[in-house]
């Protein structure tokens, strides 16, 4: 498995919009149209990968927590799936159902919104305020494959619940390590 961190991009960025399609409903949606009125947690994923495999239960959960909350979720997968056919959109949506995911689950074909957000691998995480400004960006957890810490989503959760509350989140935050975003040649 290849580790590759997350890329720290500065706190207070503003959320690039995008334009995309959802693999579940089939309907194409702007961030605009699903932003959380508290907070919008964006989590670049995809079918395939370990990381991702090992925390799907664990972010289905949180999803569904803090949905009643005022956030929303959204999930990207950018991975070219010419090369990587197990991450295009059909398989997405199987994948989606299979997991029970709460939240769109949208393909980026042409990979600019990944290179929007500067995402590096899956997972990735980012957590935007009310105003689509970035308060969080980095792992769910400390839980990898094979380190046998539990997953508890703690980082994830510490950052939302910070930037539901509108309150400073002091604690560090740790990129997120996972496969490279597999990128079109």
């Amino acid at each position: 498995m290849a580790m590759t961190p997350s890329n720290m991009i500065p706190l207070g960025t503003q959320a690039p919009d995008f334009n995309l399609p959802d693999t579940i409903s089939g309907k194409t949606y702007k961030l605009h149209d699903l932003k959380g009125s508290k907070a919008t947690v964006i989590m670049f994923i995809c079918n395939h990968c370990p990381f991702v495999i090992h925390i799907n239960k664990a972010i289905v959960n949180i999803a569904n927590t803090f949905q009643n909350k005022e956030v929303q979720f959204i999930a990207i997968s950018s991975n070219d799936a010419g090369n990587y056919p197990q991450d295009g959109p059909e398989q997405m949506a199987m994948h989606a159902k299979i997991e029970k995911y709460p939240f769109p689950y949208l393909y980026d074909a042409t990979q600019n919104i990944a290179k929007a957000y500067d995402a590096a691998c899956t997972p990735d995480f980012y957590v935007f305020n009310n105003d689509l400004k970035l308060t969080y960006r980095g792992q769910l957890d400390n839980s990898r494959p094979g380190n046998n810490i539990e997953v508890t989503g703690t980082d994830l959760i510490h950052a939302i619940n910070c930037t539901v509350k509108n309150t400073i989140n002091n604690n560090i935050q740790k990129p997120s390590i996972g496969c490279n975003i597999k990128w079109i040649k």
